[in-house]
């Protein structure tokens, strides 16, 4: 390490779980993060500013006033900018010693295995289950762990999956086999969403992927964290495995 990456990640190198080792693996690292928006936003701070190597960002969309109540990496001077190239100047400002890769698409089956399989994890914030439901199976052809969060109005959920590492870990699709009927699902363009639940779920998502970069702590491979921000609190759940899931249900899976 440079004098200046010492200085930059003190923190990081004080602490046992982390230190010199586990900083140089955050600097190997590639990450990949679908959905720029208010998930992704505290992903991208919180990644860049703990010196993850290269993240990548895929996004198509553009920034709009009406996001800035909670995507707080954006400015009133960016809307209308492509949030890839808004989100990869904040985060080359937090910290110019990383790379960061615009992928300036929205992720289908025709792209998403493609992009996927460049970075060594993924993570979606992304408001679509066709996008995430390619983005699962993009991500278990490729044998890439998936950090899934999702936030509605007061409400916000997170997990990961990588059926792949060991019997009965679910994938997204296990999880949510089929989407919601449109009148159930919890949608943000009509319910709208409190800012702050927002940047709690996309930090812990960020800590969930810094955890399976450095090989610390207890993994939500299996589980669910549930966050309620009106009655403060949080509660886990366990996800089982579907034998019969159409996207990992014939996948080789590795001895626990």
């Amino acid at each position: 390490m440079t004098p200046g990456e010492r200085e930059r990640y003190l923190r990081h190198l004080l602490l046992k779980e982390v230190g010199g080792q586990g900083q140089q693996k955050l600097k190997n690292a590639r990450v990949l993060i679908v959905g720029a928006g208010g998930l992704g936003a505290p992903m991208i701070q919180y990644l860049a500013g703990a010196g993850v190597g290269t993240i990548g960002l895929a996004d198509d969309d553009s920034v709009a006033l009406s996001n800035l109540q909670r995507q707080v990496i954006y400015a009133t001077g960016d809307i209308g900018a492509p949030k890839t190239e808004r989100a990869k100047a904040f985060a080359q400002r937090l910290n110019p010693e990383i790379d960061v890769i615009e992928h300036r698409v929205r992720l289908d089956n025709a792209n998403a295995r493609e992009i996927v399989e460049r970075y060594d994890l993924v993570a979606e914030g992304v408001d679509s289950f066709e996008a995430r439901y390619a983005i699962n199976r993009a991500a278990i052809a490729a044998r890439r762990p998936l950090v899934s969060a999702a936030v509605g109005r007061f409400e916000g959920q997170l997990s990961l999956f990588k059926p792949f590492a060991g019997a009965g870990l679910p994938c997204y699709r296990c999880f949510a086999p089929a989407p919601p009927p449109r009148e159930e699902a919890i949608d943000c363009e009509r319910e709208g969403v409190f800012g702050p639940v927002v940047g709690v779920v996309g930090a812990l998502a960020a800590l969930e992927i810094l955890k399976e970069i450095l090989g610390v702590g207890e993994s939500l491979a299996g589980r669910i964290l549930l966050y309620d921000s009106l009655r403060s609190m949080a509660r886990l759940a366990k996800l089982p495995a579907d034998p019969a899931c159409p996207d990992c249900g014939s996948i080789d899976r590795e001895s626990r």
